[in-house]
């Protein structure tokens, strides 16, 4: 499935795959998708698939499904902070933060596994 839809004041571009649209009809709750924007030492782009978020500025797509975007920075720009899976971040307030908001986003589920992808370009690789 695609569609376009509107997150606050932006337009996304959402591709779900059949196997991740069957696997959201069997669902009773939402789905959150966090899509975190990484500063410090370089910039890192990743997607959360979460059961459940604790955020006020969730923004519904369907009944199924939920995105959140989220700027975060880290304290300190360390290569061993940026190296581990999970590095200590806070959020980071940014002027006009529509600007930085994803133009696609993909969500699949191989293997038992949800996966999603966001990014700025024309869309996904192989797209």
């Amino acid at each position: 499935m695609e569609k376009t839809v509107v997150v606050g004041e932006r337009s996304l571009n959402l591709t779900i795959s059949k196997r991740a649209q069957a696997q959201l009809e069997r669902r009773t709750s939402a789905l959150f998708l966090e899509l975190e924007l990484y500063f410090s030492c370089l910039v890192r782009k990743r997607v959360y698939v979460r059961e459940t978020i604790d955020a006020c500025d969730v923004h519904t797509v369907s009944d199924k499904l939920q995105v959140r975007f989220r700027p975060v920075v880290t304290e300190t720009c360390a290569m061993r902070e940026v190296e581990r899976d999970n590095p200590p971040v806070r959020d980071m307030p940014i002027v006009h933060p529509e600007r930085y908001f994803p133009h696609w986003l993909t969500l699949d589920y191989v293997r038992g596994e949800w996966r999603a992808e966001f990014g700025y370009a024309q869309g996904p690789a192989g797209a």
